[in-house]
């Protein structure tokens, strides 16, 4: 006669797909950030690349792993999220350290857009739309959009916005409900002083720093709903993990 020992530890269907759903969830904020990669203030080529590479990885790892329940993909899964994890702390603390290094780049990233904002039609918008929230134009005011060469004031330009301005730096006019994309046009040909009745003076560099102390408590607030996010994973993952040793070490016997 044969006796047969049965195992009351199982797999938890319920962290299971749980799991799965939440790589989902990650894999579309992943894919998000393929937004960004079109900046050229970064190499886009190798942004892209690398997105790719970090969205398929993970999304393999965390969907099979769980639907497969294989600890080796779950592991890499929940360590890859940890050292993500970490690198956010890291860059946050390394940012609040170095602030000065910070800007000087947020400064040379924007500048160096600024230099491609008639290449790239998802970048145009992303500057627009940052002018026109923060009320500002350029990274420290309106005369660095000579760094392009359509709105740069030099003799050689043939531009029909030579020496102006986007439109996104205008002042609105309540009254005008069509937008005029030609109110920047050259704007910057007059004396400074007449600038503030037309368009916005101050940098967005200064209006982002102005707009940070003022938000602290959603920056923080998002940056912590994010850092739980993660920790929600990693605590699927490890509980997902226990299941299965726990499932095969009964098996065992």
């Amino acid at each position: 006669m044969h006796y047969y020992r049965y195992s009351n530890a199982e797999v938890s269907c319920w962290y299971k797909y749980l799991l799965f759903s939440y790589n989902i969830v990650f894999w579309g904020v992943l894919s998000d950030l393929t937004k960004v990669t079109g900046l050229h203030g970064l190499d886009p080529v190798v942004l892209v690349l690398v997105v790719g590479i970090v969205m398929f990885t993970l999304g393999f790892a965390g969907c099979v792993g769980a639907l497969r329940e294989n600890i080796c993909l779950l592991k890499f899964f929940c360590g890859a999220i940890v050292f993500i994890f970490l690198l956010e702390l890291a860059v946050a603390v390394l940012a609040f350290l170095f602030q000065d290094w910070v800007r000087d780049r947020v400064k040379e990233f924007f500048e160096n857009n600024i230099k491609s904002y008639r290449d790239d039609i998802d970048l145009q918008n992303l500057i627009d739309s940052l002018q026109k929230i923060n009320h500002c134009c350029g990274a420290q005011g309106p005369d660095d959009w000579d760094f392009n060469i359509y709105f740069n004031c030099s003799s050689e330009s043939k531009s029909r916005e030579k020496c102006g301005v986007p439109f996104s730096c205008c002042i609105p006019d309540p009254a005008q409900k069509v937008v005029n994309t030609q109110c920047g046009y050259d704007v910057r040909k007059k004396s400074k002083s007449q600038w503030d009745d037309q368009i916005f003076v101050k940098g967005c560099i200064l209006a982002l720093e102005a707009w940070l102390p003022r938000n602290i408590y959603i920056v923080a607030g998002v940056f912590i709903a994010i850092s739980l996010l993660q920790i929600f994973g990693i605590f699927l993952a490890r509980t997902l993990i226990s299941d299965i040793e726990a499932v095969k070490a009964g098996n065992a016997f």
